[in-house]
């Protein structure tokens, strides 16, 4: 026999490739779930984003007037007129005083804007530039055009009927109308736009809070003391997020003059408002609840009235803004900044239902039984 040596592969590289299976591996499925993933993503983003821009635009991008209150002093002969004109196309709302100080008394009980009085020999117009910036130029723009208008009428008449003007006369004709700030804004406050800080930080802090306790609180065993102890919390994270506001508005003088108690347990009740409702819809529908204290900062800040008026936004915004923490609380800490004759009692009710409602539903989420009665991760003597 004659010793034949076996012929060497030619193609080793064949024989040391897998088998093929029609299976992806573990690595080309990793890939596929990321890409999955991140398009989600991506896309969540895109929609969020747009629905956001699209809000905050219908809302503010043409801010105009919807039946603003204002005031009217004139005679009987004057006051219709008037008040066709302020009330065409429904930017104003008219609303008759008998005297001077009756108008400046509704404009310090926020019943009305401002106002002017045309019984004299000479129109002025009251405003109150706390009430919010937007109003108060509105109402100067427009009686400012009234103005010029009937000193145009004037000039004309007397230049149709040959005479001249005096000195006094013509100086008369071409002063600034006379205008009266009621209720100024504080020379540390501009432009009116600190409550709106003030809210957005309340919003923030408060549903931050909510989170937090929401994955602490429930890590012990439910119980009547536990439910308790969450609801204690909540009422110390409320007045000590109300302390450093009052703190941080005194670095700026905002506030200055004001009742310190009264702001402390305004600001501890819009606080409480918003961490006590984000809570509750937390013990309730479990981390998916503090959507609700995002809710509150990115769609209710901007429909509070404060860089906004409620009376500027569409009829849904303002109806949602004053039914919402940050609305209400806005205008109640408005009234007891600078208006202390206003009523704010319908804006204190709204923020104690929530604030109550939510607590309320903190205690006895921590009060039913524990379905699946697991030790308590952590052991707080509860």
């Amino acid at each position: 026999m004659t010793d034949e040596k076996p012929e060497p592969d030619e193609r080793p590289e064949e024989a040391e490739q897998p088998e093929k299976t029609g299976k992806p591996s573990a690595a080309e499925t990793s890939v596929k779930q990321f890409r999955r993933f991140a398009t989600a993503v991506c896309a969540v983003g895109v929609l969020v984003q747009l629905l956001l821009t699209a809000y905050y635009l219908g809302m503010g991008h043409r801010a105009a007037p919807h039946d603003l209150p204002v005031g009217l002093i004139a005679g009987a002969g004057q006051r219709g007129s008037i008040t066709a004109t302020l009330e065409e196309n429904g930017a104003f709302a008219v609303a008759d005083y008998d005297s001077a100080e009756a108008l400046v008394t509704a404009i310090k009980r926020r019943d009305v804007y401002g106002g002017v009085d045309v019984t004299g020999d000479e129109p002025m117009l009251y405003v109150a530039g706390a009430a919010g910036a937007s109003a108060s130029s509105l109402l100067r723009s427009t009686y400012n055009n009234v103005m010029q208008q009937q000193k145009a009428q004037q000039l004309t008449a007397t230049a149709r009927g040959g005479d001249t003007v005096g000195v006094t006369v013509a100086e008369s004709l071409i002063a600034a109308p006379k205008v009266t700030d009621v209720v100024p804004l504080p020379a540390d406050d501009v432009n009116g736009v600190s409550l709106g800080f003030l809210t957005q930080a309340l919003s923030l802090g408060g549903t931050i809070a909510s989170m937090g306790l929401g994955r602490l609180i429930p890590r012990t065993r439910r119980s009547w003391r536990r439910g308790v102890a969450h609801l204690a919390t909540l009422i110390l994270y409320a007045v000590g997020s109300a302390a450093a506001v009052l703190w941080s508005m005194s670095w700026f003088g905002v506030g200055e003059g004001a009742d310190q108690v009264e702001m402390l347990l305004i600001f501890s009740l819009i606080s409480l408002a918003v961490t006590g409702s984000t809570a509750g819809a937390v013990a309730l529908v479990g981390p998916a609840g503090a959507l609700v204290g995002a809710f509150y900062f990115t769609i209710g800040t901007v429909i509070s009235g404060a860089s906004i008026l409620p009376e500027f936004l569409p009829a849904f915004g303002r109806e949602l803004g004053e039914h919402l923490p940050t609305g209400a609380g806005v205008e109640a800490v408005r009234d007891n900044l600078y208006f202390p004759d206003a009523h704010i009692g319908g804006h204190l009710t709204v923020l104690v239902l929530y604030a109550a409602i939510g607590c309320l539903i903190v205690l006895i989420t921590n009060i039913l039984p524990n379905r699946t009665d697991r030790t308590s991760e952590v052991d707080l003597g509860l």
